[in-house]
């Protein structure tokens, strides 16, 4: 009996397919920058084959390691990908993509990934540049406050390129227990993060269910909150928005697909501008008399 042999596959062709498919084989950054730091370096994916691999790491861990499940392609992709640019950072001593953030500016765009969750007119009506920030992932071997300043730095580089005034996005909790979205809200609220200004509201398909009606009978109080709890449903990465002056905007989204909650976060760069000018004040040496 003739013994066949089985079809080899190119993994090449497979991922170029996969690329022609989504309409991004012929990607190109519309604010490339480039930041050299140690053992890293700081850039927005040039061509097709660098954002396939910002794909791929959002897939494993967004697809895999979250929800336990996989796509054939093994891209966790949608239509807003080709219209962003997307910031790596890359360990140098093994050339391994470790972290990626998407980033979309008024510049280029007035459809925003926000928007499929949010009613954000007025948020569109700030003045001044915006840039949306979202899809935020690292690799699970780098979860720690290197990798987040390094995703910082990038979103300062770009931020000044593009001369960014607010930055906005969707910030994900992982729950869908609704006693604990109560608490991570009235938590929000009682540390002053919730912003009375702009708060926006959850398209309806959206909506926790009952915590708007919960929200106007108890406006204040829920309770005994247990800090230690909350702050470690909390990711670092908000956490770190949070310590430089972002506002949360009112109730956050239900993504029943990605299985967490979403709050639309809101950072006035000017905050960020007064953080440094104080860290510069206190390292600066004592006047001599």
């Amino acid at each position: 009996m003739e013994q066949k042999t089985k079809k080899r596959i190119n993994p090449i062709k497979i991922m170029t397919g996969a690329l022609s498919r989504n309409n991004i084989r012929n990607y190109t950054p519309k604010i490339p920058i480039y930041v050299d730091k140690k053992n890293f370096i700081i850039k927005t994916a040039d061509n097709a084959i660098e954002l396939s691999e910002a794909l791929r790491l959002r897939h494993d861990v967004f697809i895999e390691e979250l929800l336990h499940k996989k796509k054939k392609s093994g891209l966790d992709i949608d239509h807003f990908d080709r219209r962003c640019d997307h910031l790596l950072i890359i360990d140098k001593r093994n050339n391994k993509l470790i972290g990626t953030y998407r980033m979309q500016s008024s510049l280029h765009t007035r459809k925003w990934y926000t928007a499929t969750e949010f009613h954000m007119k007025h948020i569109r009506k700030l003045p001044g540049n915006k840039l949306e920030l979202g899809r935020a992932c690292v690799h699970p071997d780098y979860r720690n406050g290197v990798t987040i300043s390094l995703l910082w730095e990038g979103i300062h580089a770009y931020m000044l390129a593009s001369d960014t005034k607010y930055m906005f996005g969707c910030s994900s909790i992982k729950t869908m227990d609704k006693e604990e979205i109560k608490s991570i809200y009235y938590y929000l609220k009682q540390q002053n993060h919730v912003s009375e200004e702009h708060k926006v509201r959850p398209r309806t398909r959206f909506s926790v269910h009952g915590l708007r009606r919960h929200l106007k009978k108890h406006p204040h109080h829920h309770g005994d909150i247990d800090t230690s709890v909350i702050l470690d449903k909390i990711p670092t990465l908000l956490q770190s928005y949070l310590k430089v002056g972002a506002k949360v905007c009112g109730r956050p989204a239900l993504d029943k697909s990605f299985r967490c909650i979403d709050f639309l976060t809101l950072l006035d760069v000017t905050e960020i501008r007064a953080q440094y000018t104080r860290k510069l004040k206190q390292a600066e040496p004592p006047k001599q008399g």
